[in-house]
């Protein structure tokens, strides 16, 4: 079974969607023939392996950190389809790029499409966009959404009338190497004394990492904020740590390696996910704080973010953009051990069954199987 598979991007920098990938192909090695054509986020294209399978960058002009412009991305999709003659396309929206390049390619070959998110920001560009997206979904084989969340919370999604297409597939993870104690876990607390809160993501406005720093300066004199991640809001966040007289609180991580997250999980005492846009539609980095025993403070943005972190079970949720809110929420979990050694049990539970490769791999395989067979 040979499949097409667009993304985003792939490279060094951290990303929920290109997480998800890797985890998607490690989740289908020796089922299905994987080749990943991605836009670059600068003018140099390369070949790279993932989990064996080809990853075809082409080179493209980076708009703001999340859209590329990559003519050269239609061009090799229909070389690549001369060369494999693909079964299936796998779509990763919100990608206006990669979705240009397939409608190149032949109609007969069936499309998939697994949604993250809405296009929230690029308002102007979204006004072009939308009659070409609805026409994708409308002729899409399937949907594929990782909670049932993310069908009703999403101003696209919930117009498509024919809701046999969906399928809900959780994402899936790998989380062996976050159930086993790092070493490097000691040398973070060492280094950081006092609570720690962690949070990791991309440097850009959803993250709602503004929100986070402000927060900090009602909460716990003695706590450190650890924020693991780059982007092109990185500068500004450190200015506004400045602004807000908690700079020496707050710790910006950097690119942190693979190998290393485990050990800043495992040695925070709460990891939170501040977003403040569904542009932040589940939240992979709270699943694997969840697998490491951690509450987690999230926001409610209704979508799967709510779904993988659930309020009084796993942790607590409070309302987006909310610095007071926010502040309460870290507090109440830094004083008192006993709830955080509760819900982090909890959400140790719910990350394991809930969300494990094996079943992710199964399920996508499955649906690959019936689309070609229908």
């Amino acid at each position: 079974m040979r499949v097409l598979c667009f993304g985003r991007f792939y490279d060094d920098i951290p990303g929920g969607m290109q997480r998800h990938i890797e985890h998607l192909f490690a989740s289908l090695v020796g089922q299905v023939e994987f080749i990943h054509l991605v836009p670059s986020r600068d003018v140099q294209g390369t070949r790279l392996s993932l989990h064996g399978f080809p990853v075809i960058r082409k080179p493209s002009l980076n708009i703001d950190g999340s859209l590329a412009i990559s003519p050269s991305l239609i061009t090799e999709a229909r070389r690549l389809h001369r060369e494999y003659n693909f079964d299936l396309i796998h779509l990763h929206f919100p990608d206006p790029m990669s979705h240009l390049a397939s409608m190149m390619l032949p109609a007969t070959i069936p499309r998939i499409v697994t949604w993250h998110a809405d296009v929230v920001r690029q308002r102007t560009l979204l006004g072009f966009y939308r009659p070409f997206l609805r026409r994708a979904l409308a002729k899409a084989a399937a949907i594929v959404v990782p909670t049932p969340a993310h069908i009703e919370s999403s101003a696209e999604l919930s117009r498509v009338a024919d809701r046999s297409r969906f399928r809900v597939i959780p994402f899936g993870f790998d989380l062996s190497r976050f159930l086993t104690p790092n070493t490097v876990a000691d040398q973070v607390r060492r280094r950081f004394p006092g609570k720690r809160v962690f949070a990791l993501g991309r440097h850009v406005y959803y993250k709602g990492f503004d929100v986070l720093i402000e927060a900090m300066k009602y909460i716990d004199p003695t706590a450190q904020l650890l924020i693991g991640g780059a982007g092109p809001l990185t500068d500004q966040w450190k200015g506004l740590a400045r602004s807000q007289g908690v700079a020496d609180r707050v710790h910006f991580l950097g690119l942190l390696e693979e190998e290393e997250l485990p050990a800043y999980y495992q040695a925070c005492d709460v990891f939170c996910l501040p977003a403040v846009s569904t542009a932040e539609a589940f939240g992979i980095v709270q699943v694997e704080a969840m697998a490491c025993g951690k509450p987690v403070v999230s926001t409610r943005l209704n979508n799967g973010v709510d779904f993988v972190n659930q309020d009084g079970v796993t942790g607590i949720t409070v309302p987006p953009g909310d610095v007071a809110a926010l502040a309460e929420a870290l507090n109440s979990l830094l004083v008192n051990s006993e709830l955080r050694t509760s819900l982090g049990t909890q959400a140790r539970e719910r990350a394991l069954a809930a969300f494990s490769l094996e079943a992710m791999g199964k399920r996508t395989f499955a649906l690959y199987q019936d689309v070609l067979a229908r």
